[in-house]
């Protein structure tokens, strides 16, 4: 039954009920082909990328299951990890698609290999929304993320200030540049963007890698071979993310260097703020991963309502050159002087879950409280 039958006829009080109760997830208008009892029980698809970066899990998981939940009670979010795994997203993906998935929010592994997906999913009149990560596909229904060049801007600027206020002169050592994983689209923008300013200050990046898969490990193994070639050379260290941040400082610290040149990071990951806190990473870059996650959220329920929403800009595709419809929200650098006003104030971490006994002191110092 149609929603816009409901007032040519006589119904009973039972069928009222049922009316309502089937249109009680809707945030907008419905078009002709979407009935209110598809949307009130809609499954939406999740794919995230890999599990070695802690976010997903702890933060955009769980935020976009809740926001669906308040806006479509009714609703059931399917969710899966590729595990840093291509082919297994693309199965994933076809198993959400076989259980009648209405829209799919997908975060790509490999964003080009991901293109078969929206092709698959196109196919079947599914809509696709590309999360936090850029899928090489001109058939998107929309774009959330954020502005990953800009993030590696700040990330560069932070470093190259730092070193400048250290009295470090261009020609005393360099940079390592341990960049993301080459199979991702934001990865290849935050070098862009880092590299847009380190190019120009006069420090010399003394060698530069691509972390498969964002793996921690890896980075740590490739700093570990650069400490051996380069030594006191390596003067800071550019890391795309605080995986690789990690990684990075566990090669500096069992090389004993000291002290730990400023490094960079990037999602505002619990260890990485710890790491700022006691000064093992100069900084990082707070992304509000739940604003992304509702974001996303709202639009995939909007999909399923037939509610049209146009993007806050539009980013072209990289292969076809297609605008996409988008929404870039705004990072935020993170030192150890504003911790307390960005991820504590946002209520990102508690200073509970920062402050265990190991940072306690540094806790108290910074103001965290």
């Amino acid at each position: 039954m149609k929603i816009s039958t409901r007032s040519a006829v006589v119904v009973t009080a039972a069928l009222l009920l049922t009316a309502g109760t089937l249109t009680a997830c809707s945030t907008g208008s419905e078009t002709a082909n979407t009935s209110s009892a598809s949307a009130s029980s809609a499954s939406i698809g999740l794919l995230l990328p890999e599990s070695v970066t802690a976010r997903y899990e702890s933060a955009d998981k769980p935020y976009f299951e809740a926001k669906v939940a308040s806006l479509c009670p009714g609703c059931k979010v399917l969710y899966a990890n590729a595990d840093g795994d291509a082919a297994k997203q693309q199965q994933q993906a076809e198993s959400m698609l076989a259980q009648g998935a209405k829209v799919l929010v997908l975060d790509p592994f490999d964003s080009v290999a991901a293109a078969a997906i929206v092709n698959k999913a196109k196919a079947q009149n599914v809509p696709v929304i590309s999360y936090d990560r850029l899928i090489d596909s001109p058939d998107l229904a929309f774009f959330v993320s954020f502005d990953s060049e800009k993030v590696g801007e700040m990330q560069g600027t932070a470093l190259v200030d730092k070193l400048k206020k250290d009295g470090v002169a261009p020609g005393d050592g360099g940079i390592l540049m341990v960049n993301g994983s080459p199979t991702d689209s934001n990865a290849t923008l935050l070098k862009a963007g880092a590299h847009k300013i380190i190019d120009p200050s006069g420090f010399k990046v003394l060698a530069e890698y691509s972390t498969p898969g964002w793996d921690p490990a890896q980075a740590q193994a490739w700093v570990a071979g650069q400490i051996t070639q380069f030594g006191p050379q390596i003067k800071g260290v550019y890391a795309a993310n605080d995986g690789i941040a990690g990684g990075a400082v566990a090669a500096m610290k069992a090389a004993a260097v000291n002290p730990i040149p400023p490094t960079t990071g990037q999602d505002a990951d619990l260890a990485g703020i710890q790491r700022i806190l006691i000064g093992d990473q100069y900084m990082t870059v707070y992304k509000a991963l739940r604003l992304e996650a509702e974001k996303a959220a709202t639009l995939a329920v909007d999909l399923v309502n037939g509610k049209t929403t146009k993007g806050g800009t539009t980013v072209k595709a990289p292969t076809s050159g297609a605008a996409v419809e988008s929404f870039l929200l705004t990072p935020v650098a993170v030192f150890v002087d504003n911790i307390q006003d960005t991820v504590v104030k946002d209520g990102f971490y508690t200073a509970a879950e920062i402050c265990t006994p190991d940072y306690a002191a540094a806790c108290t110092a910074a103001g965290i409280k």
